[in-house]
């Protein structure tokens, strides 16, 4: 959080802000966040806002990489299970508050570096860090993925991350068995261990 010298800024204040945003991004969309609006939601003045975060982008990125989209889950005792329960847990539900302010973003931040970091704090980090953490435990249990397949595993998992964000409805659990099964697996199993087709 950025802010001028002078009188300290109110933490309470600031949460309420981050709030009062989140919640225009995830009901109305990146084009309706603007600091009248903001101001008139939480009764505060607009130099109060600008105190913290110079431009809209800046006040987004702060609101976003603060969320958890990226939920670990416990060990599995396969990759297969471990990739399942990475996904079940988001993938099968509704997308939630914070999810649908990532989405009012996504087309913007291809053309704005601040909110570009920002969704790469919120998901494409966290992301990348869970699928390592899910490979090292392959590695210990002695079903090692190469490094550059779990690259590959991270680049996919990404896109149809990003892909999810724009359906109307969530995946069903048989889907996501058909994603991880079909499409994710065979990307990182040895190839002597694929099935011919």
């Amino acid at each position: 959080m950025t802010g001028a010298p002078g009188r300290p800024l109110s933490a309470e204040l600031s949460e309420q802000l981050l709030a009062v945003s989140v919640d225009i991004l995830a009901d109305e969309g990146w084009g309706r966040l603007n600091s009248d609006r903001i101001a008139a939601r939480a009764r505060a003045g607009k130099a109060g806002i600008y105190r913290r975060w110079p431009t809209m982008a800046a006040l987004a990125r702060a609101a976003v990489s603060r969320f958890e989209l990226v939920v670990l889950p416990d060990d599995g005792g396969s990759v297969r299970e471990d990739v399942l329960g990475l996904l079940n847990a988001r993938w099968t539900q509704p997308l939630s508050r914070e999810e649908r302010a990532v989405a009012s973003l996504v087309g913007a931040a291809r053309h704005d570096e601040e909110l570009h970091a920002g969704l790469d704090e919120a998901l494409v980090q966290p992301l990348a860090a869970a699928v390592e953490k899910i490979c090292a435990r392959a590695d210990e249990r002695g079903e090692p993925v190469r490094h550059e397949r779990a690259l590959l595993l991270t680049s996919v998992l990404e896109a149809f991350w990003w892909q999810r964000y724009r359906m109307a409805e969530p995946f069903t659990a048989d889907q996501v068995e058909v994603v991880v099964d079909e499409v994710l697996m065979p990307l990182v199993r040895p190839l002597d261990e694929r099935v011919p087709a």
